[in-house]
């Protein structure tokens, strides 16, 4: 359980502030009409950075770019995926 919770709470301290951002973002200034896309931008990049480093010291990296690729709608080569929806 050591390594494990060791390498999950690596950027809980960064989670825990962007979280704060946001919620304190929300409450205040969101709900009350105020729009600012620059709010928690820097704890959000933050905890973005270390949670890709974590993975890519894990050699996870790769998954980060499967799940980018599906998003896109492209295999590994860049070419369509072909989905059922697709023949519409």
């Amino acid at each position: 359980m050591g390594a494990g919770r060791t390498s999950a709470s690596a950027c809980s301290r960064l989670r825990i502030a962007y979280n704060d951002c946001f919620n304190r973002w929300y409450t205040e200034k969101y709900l009350k009409g105020e729009w600012d896309k620059e709010e928690c931008k820097y704890e959000l990049e933050a905890y973005r950075a270390c949670v890709i480093k974590n993975m890519e010291d894990k050699n996870l990296s790769r998954l980060l770019q499967a799940e980018a690729l599906t998003q896109s709608g492209q295999d590994d080569l860049g070419q369509p995926l072909h989905t059922e929806d697709s023949s519409e």
